[in-house]
């Protein structure tokens, strides 16, 4: 039982999201080779005359960067409007919040990575956490956060696009460079923890592998999403015995 696989992703949501994460990290580069000023480039001013040397100058930089957000806006909105009933399923999904239940695992779970199992029971609190859907809480803040991040990113983007090209004000391109970078900033940590609890955190682990798979086991759902598998279990149950829920 549970070596059995349950699927999970799509490939187009795999592909959306290992497509995401390729532009992330271009954009990322892109945009930090951008920023000439040493006191606030994190990485000082190495980067950004390798970056400029490297494309050409600082004209050509900006407009890989500019023109690459805009292939990585256009990509998802064609798929929100091509994939509208996906894109709404995952909306719900994401933005569905039980406070009580899902601030309970947000608490328990940074414990549980801190103090550790015996740490918790020290304390008189059960490692077991609140049982989570599809995703935990912890992706669902993740997913939140780059939700309303990648909007406003686009929003100030574009504006920074639009002010070079027709504005002669350049108020809109000052306030929304600053939070266009702000914004990205504050995704970034999000991404960071993200990346820990994906790839380096063996709880996890099987969801990351799912993300070139497709499929969890059995095992790992029954224990991490338990909700969901209820869910799926339920439906392959109706199914195995000819009975459909309503549509």
């Amino acid at each position: 039982m549970s070596d059995r696989m349950i699927h999970r992703h799509t490939k187009l949501a795999i592909f959306m999201h290992w497509f995401n994460a390729g532009c992330w990290i271009a954009l990322l580069l892109t945009g930090l080779g951008l920023i000439k000023n040493e006191q606030l480039n994190p990485l000082g001013a190495w980067f950004p005359a390798m970056m400029r040397s490297t494309f050409g100058g600082g004209e050509n930089l900006l407009a890989v960067h500019q023109y690459l957000g805009m292939v990585w806006a256009a990509a998802f909105l064609a798929y929100m409007l091509f994939r509208p009933r996906e894109t709404w399923v995952f909306l719900k999904e994401v933005f569905s919040v039980s406070p009580a239940s899902d601030l309970l695992w947000l608490i328990k779970m940074n414990l549980k990575m801190t103090v550790g199992r015996k740490g918790m029971e020290r304390f008189g609190m059960t490692p077991d956490l609140p049982p989570q859907g599809f995703y935990n809480f912890g992706q669902k803040l993740f997913a939140q956060a780059s939700v309303v991040g990648g909007v406003v990113i686009v929003v100030t983007g574009v504006t920074m696009f639009l002010s070079t090209l027709m504005l002669d004000d350049a108020d809109p391109a000052a306030w929304s460079r600053t939070i266009h970078y702000l914004t990205v900033g504050l995704v970034l940590a999000g991404l960071l923890v993200h990346i820990y609890m994906a790839a380096i955190s063996r709880e996890e682990r099987p969801a990351f592998l799912s993300m070139f798979t497709g499929s969890v086991s059995a095992h790992y759902a029954k224990h991490h999403h338990p909700l969901w598998y209820a869910k799926v279990a339920g439906e392959e149950k109706d199914g195995a015995s000819g009975v459909r829920e309503p549509a």
